[in-house]
Parts: structure tokens; sequence; C-alpha cells
């Protein structure tokens, strides 16, 4: 049994109430986690088409985390409640390995942000919106998602390109391979459409006529959702260390004064 002078068992309730908010935490990192994976904006198929989804894998790495915490703090209140030195010996360990996951999912998101520059959309949208031929069936597969993904992007957030529409102009893309600039100086998705989903003035919009295309970019679209959902990956997984470092630490400190 534990010693039982009133500073431990002030130990005991602290370590309690520190498990009783690893466990709110872990339920609320895997609720984000898996919102994020849900993909709600769409923009899944950009990443994919980068051959660099890491982002995502943190996320996944999170709901894990997220799970491991509120399990394990159950074990840990049950260690503490009954000064069970073994119990207390598998919760270290336990919460050790996680966290040594949950501090890789952080690293990754964090770290990641900066990956989600102009010019790496600017190059895939280039390379593969309406591209004809494909070298392979996942190639295939990622032109389209490309494709429909800017199709919506675009529609959805009245823009067109990813600076806007003179990224279709200054660069060579297989859009323009297939499409004669003077039927197709952007996509028509560029275009202000009516409430039908059709151009409001398909020539007007060709021309470039103020009023009769998007002359935004849809970088901020892009960039505003995935950075919102790193940060919170990031940070609130960095939150949560911290206090789980706390809480261990306590735990650590209360197993060593449990008798043999």
């Amino acid at each position: 049994m534990a010693k039982s002078d009133d500073g431990i068992r002030i130990l005991q309730g602290l370590l309690v109430f520190g498990n009783v908010v690893i466990g709110m935490c872990g339920i609320a990192l895997t609720a984000e986690c898996i919102f994020f994976v849900s993909d709600p904006h769409g923009l899944y198929p950009l990443l994919e088409a980068t051959e660099n989804d890491d982002i995502y894998a943190a996320a996944w790495i999170g709901i894990f985390v997220g799970f491991a915490l509120f399990a394990l703090s159950i074990l840990g209140i049950v260690g503490v409640i009954k000064s069970n030195r073994t119990l207390l010996l598998v919760y270290i360990i336990l919460m050790l390995i996680t966290y040594a996951f949950e501090m890789a999912s952080c690293i990754t998101a964090a770290t990641h942000q900066d990956f989600f520059t102009p010019n790496l959309f600017l190059k895939q949208m280039l390379e593969r919106y309406q591209k004809s031929e494909t070298d392979n069936n996942n190639d295939k597969w990622m032109t389209e998602g490309v494709t429909k993904t800017w199709d919506k992007l675009m529609l959805q957030n009245q823009c067109c390109g990813v600076r806007g529409p003179s990224d279709w102009q200054e660069y060579m893309s297989t859009f323009r391979i297939t499409h004669s600039d003077a039927d197709f100086p952007w996509p028509h998705n560029c275009c202000v459409m009516d409430a039908q989903g059709s151009p409001v003035n398909l020539d007007g919009c060709k021309l470039g006529v103020p009023g009769y295309y998007n002359s935004n970019g849809c970088y901020d679209a892009i960039s505003g959702p995935m950075n919102t959902h790193a940060r919170g990956v990031a940070w609130f997984g960095f939150a949560i260390l911290c206090w789980t470092f706390c809480v261990l630490l306590g735990t650590m400190f209360y197993w060593s004064r449990i008798e043999y």
C-alpha cells in the first residue's frame, strides 16, 4: 500500500485528475483527427498527387494516440486508486510508447505546414488538370482526382488557378495542349456562373471582361483549411504532451513511493 501521509493522498488526487484530463483530451484528439482525415473540404486528391501526404499520416497516428490515451488514462486511475505497482508500471511503459507516437505526429504536422506552397499546387495543376494521356492506372486515378477537385474548387470558391487566371496563360500546361487559347484562355469553371451553373457571359469571360470571370486565385481556399487542420493536430497535440509529461513524472514519483 502507498504511504498514507497527507502529501501522498494529495498526489493521488492530482494524478486521478490529471488522468481524467488526459482521457478527455484523448477523445478530443481522436475526434479532431477523424474530422481531418474525413477530408471535409475535398482537398486530399491535391495532396495525394504530390506524393507527400504525410500530414494525413500524422492525423491517422493522432487517432490511434487518442484512443490509447483514453484507455491508458483509465488504467492510470485504477492503478493510482489501488496503489498497484504492477498496473502503474504497465501504465508508465505504455504511456511512454504512446508519448513517442504523439510526438512524431505533432512534429510531422508542424513541419509540413511549410510544404503547402503556391508553386507546389501550381506545378500539380499544370501537369495533371484535364490530362488526356496517362501512364498507368495510378496516374489516371490521380489525374481524375486533381481535375475533379480543381473543378469543384473553382466553382465553389469562385476562383481561378492558384494565383489567378494568368496561371493558365503564363505557363505551359496539359490543359493548354488540348485546348485552344481563343476558346479556352482558362477553364470555363473560371467564369462567373448563373443560378443554373452556366457562364453569365461566356464571350466576356473568354475576353477577360471584369465581372464575367473570377480574377482571384484559389490558393487561400486550399492552404487555409490545410494549415488550420495541421495547426490543430500539431499544437493541440503539443499541449497534450506537456500535460501528459507532468502526469507521467508525478506517476513515476508515486510509483517509487509505493511499498512492496
